[in-house]
């Protein structure tokens, strides 16, 4: 008889133990109980965004796209004193004027600056830093000669018409090749001759100079300055440079 009481006692606390656990899955189930293995899978909340940093390469390049925009606006004023069609005065001194502040007195005097020794100093590419470096000097000389004769114009002597035109033509004829060849290879390798800490540095003393010189929407403003301009010559609408291929 002890022996079944036993079995019975038995079977009653597996019965028990049957209970409590199906009470507990469905407490599982319903959420009563927290899933600490599903805890470990949701990612930690993501703090509020930050504006993005602008490395070095990149803060050079978007200038470069400032200065191709005006070349453009130079092509346009060649065309237009060609064919004797319009040209307002201003839309010519205004982007040399852009040039010269922007791009001459401070991209480039970041480049001759902190990019150019750099590599002199580990005699890389020296040939082509030495070459960019007379484009420079090429290009201001250049921008003297089209701001004098822009601020005279309209111009009365067909040679100073011509001597316009040439600069116009020579600066665009240098500085496609120029700024190209910095954004295809002197600035991928700058990358490869400086600390990670060291080009982070710069790419935020960039920006503080950029900041400094043209306030804190300094690249946006001369986006803004060069898009007036374009507006005025009639080039700013993208879609009518669209080939009709068909």
């Amino acid at each position: 008889m002890s022996v079944k009481g036993s079995d019975r006692d038995d079977s009653g606390d597996r019965r028990r133990f049957l209970q409590l656990l199906a009470s507990g899955a469905v407490l599982i189930a319903a959420g009563s109980i927290p899933d600490r293995s599903a805890e470990a899978t949701v990612p930690a909340e993501e703090p509020e965004s930050q504006e993005a940093e602008v490395s070095p390469a990149e803060d050079l390049m978007r200038e470069h796209g400032v200065l191709k925009r005006v070349l453009l606006i130079y092509g346009e004023c060649i065309r237009r004193i060609n064919a004797g069609a319009e040209l307002p005065p201003a839309a010519l001194v205004d982007s040399a004027n852009i040039i010269r502040s922007f791009i001459e007195d401070y991209h480039e005097k970041l480049e001759e600056k902190f990019l150019f020794p750099r590599f002199r100093d580990v005699h890389k590419l020296v040939d082509l830093v030495d070459v960019l470096t007379e484009q420079h000097k090429a290009g201001r000389k250049l921008t003297d000669t089209t701001l004098m004769l822009a601020k005279a114009w309209p111009l009365k002597d067909p040679q100073d018409k011509q001597r316009l035109t040439e600069s116009l033509y020579l600066f665009i004829r240098m500085y496609n090749p120029h700024e190209a060849r910095e954004d295809t290879v002197l600035f991928p390798a700058f990358r490869t001759i400086v600390t990670p800490n060291e080009y982070d540095a710069l790419g935020e003393h960039f920006e503080k100079k950029e900041h400094e010189l043209f306030g804190e929407d300094g690249f946006e403003t001369m986006v803004d300055r060069v898009a007036a301009i374009e507006k005025t010559l009639g080039i700013y609408d993208l879609s009518q440079f669209t080939p009709h291929t068909w």
